[in-house]
């Protein structure tokens, strides 16, 4: 089977087909750099990289852009709270997020434009629906510019909704509006904002909207057609639909898939940073291993609801030191040869299902209990062959412990190193176990377990697992 994605648009799983053969184009709507980023965030960043990481395993040259948006009242709200300038805390969040990418072993985007980089073609745009009937000025000098949602007969398409049954747009003052569900694509400058938040246009000094951005951005590096744009489900209604809407209305093909993701809660509400409810990423990793953190995000479906919980992530933290084991179990060192061509049928099978990770992984974790039965019955080749499964695997999750991602990781442990070390106290355990120098044997046992290395000796010889 070829990939199979769900589609927003037609609310059904359907075969992809990229525009291009052999090449997939991807935008995901980036973050808001008002606050820190949080797992809710974080969500979507670990869902696209997998999918990248699997179109880039299944023969494809993948091309991801995702944006971040630098301007909003938000942003300077919060920067005057904290006696900054509003760029100046846009900045740091924005440095803050790349961390966060870094931390979870993301692959940043083949390019990450910025808003307020792109407002000459903002206004391009603007200027493009109103020629074509689908933009106005106010007329209450404002300087506000509205989409006429009514020009347009598709919209509501994506979001499945009918116009006259959609709340009013809030995005900007009613005032100037044919219609309250007209969405702001140029918003005014007001007297109370920063001076350095606007810039000038046809209709004065003022700012784009916010779903304005990324038609903008998209067009600009993934052309006027473009494969899959995704984001969360939060989304869908209005951003996504009104990028769509003004997009197509300008005469663009835009997006031919749309994916959206679930969110993360805690205690049944959504995580998010108006709620004060966000697990931050660097909070989170300074408890919990950030590989286990990222598995924690991995392994539901995307279009699934995680319920953030402490039992959580420490299940996911036992569910990795388990294929940690099984790695240190098989003395897989970086140089370990792998390749994707070991992926088994049913994790390939699972993942064209519409990037189906629960299943993924249940194969992942059926190819370790295989592989460790193999080794406990000196089957060297069925083990080694495991192994590279495991690998494979684990490479398309994110989740190898020996690529480069991981490799810097702050406190993170090089099974490769820890396995040697580990193996040469062993076998000074096992040296003075055959001089039966048992008090020494057994000392090196108990200091081990203080260490939380845990040990089991067989007939294959002695093997080590962290407790």
């Amino acid at each position: 089977m070829s990939f199979h994605l769900y589609d927003e648009s037609s609310g059904q799983v359907v075969p992809f087909v990229p525009l291009i053969p052999g090449k997939v184009s991807i935008y995901h709507c980036g973050l808001t750099v008002q606050s820190s980023p949080h797992l809710g965030h974080m969500r979507k960043e670990v869902v696209f990289d997998v999918l990248r990481r699997w179109f880039d395993a299944s023969g494809y040259r993948v091309r991801v852009v995702a944006n971040i948006t630098d301007i909003n009242e938000k942003i300077w709200q919060k920067a005057a709270e904290a006696g900054l300038e509003w760029f100046e805390l846009a900045y740091a969040v924005e440095l803050e997020l790349h961390r966060a990418y870094a931390s979870l072993g993301c692959i940043p985007p083949s390019y990450e434009p910025r808003a307020t980089g792109h407002i000459t073609e903002m206004i391009e745009l603007i200027n493009r629906l109103i020629e074509r009937g689908h933009a106005y000025a106010a007329d209450d000098g404002s300087g506000d510019v509205y989409f006429d949602v009514r020009s347009w007969p598709e919209y509501g398409e994506l979001s499945h909704q009918k116009i006259d049954d959609m709340v009013a747009a809030t995005d900007a003052d009613p005032r100037g509006k044919h219609d309250p569900r007209d969405f702001a694509l140029w918003k005014g400058s007001k007297p109370d904002e920063p001076a350095t938040a606007s810039w000038p246009s046809p209709w004065g000094r003022g700012r784009p909207g916010w779903h304005l951005e990324c038609s903008a951005m998209s067009l600009k590096y993934l052309g006027e057609a473009f494969d899959i744009h995704g984001g969360g489900i939060d989304l869908r209604f209005p951003h996504h639909e009104n990028e769509q809407a003004q997009s197509r209305a300008a005469g663009y093909d835009f997006a031919h898939y749309w994916m959206h993701n679930a969110f993360v809660t805690m205690a049944g509400e959504k995580m998010s940073k108006s709620l004060g409810n966000g697990a931050t990423v660097a909070e989170v990793t300074k408890h919990y291993p950030a590989r286990a953190v990222r598995l924690y995000l991995a392994q539901p479906h995307y279009r699934s609801t995680i319920e953030y919980s402490d039992t959580s992530l420490t299940e996911a933290t036992a569910q990795l030191d388990r294929i940690d084991s099984f790695l240190n179990r098989a003395h897989v060192s970086g140089q370990a040869a792998f390749d994707t061509a070991d992926l088994p049928d049913a994790f390939v099978e699972a993942m064209d299902n519409d990037l189906g990770t629960p299943a993924a992984f249940a194969v992942l974790y059926d190819t370790i209990k295989e592989g460790n039965r193999a080794f406990d019955a000196n089957d060297q080749g069925a083990a080694t062959n495991c192994v590279a499964q495991v690998r494979a695997m684990l490479h398309v999750l994110g989740l190898d412990p020996h690529e480069p991602q991981w490799a810097d990781q702050a406190g993170g442990t090089d099974l490769a190193v820890t396995d040697g070390l580990v193996k040469l106290v062993l076998d000074e355990r096992q040296a003075a176990r055959e001089r039966k120098d048992f008090a020494a044997a057994d000392h090196i046992r108990d200091s081990l377990t203080e260490l939380g290395i845990r040990l089991e000796d067989g007939a294959n010889g002695t093997r080590w697992t962290i407790a």
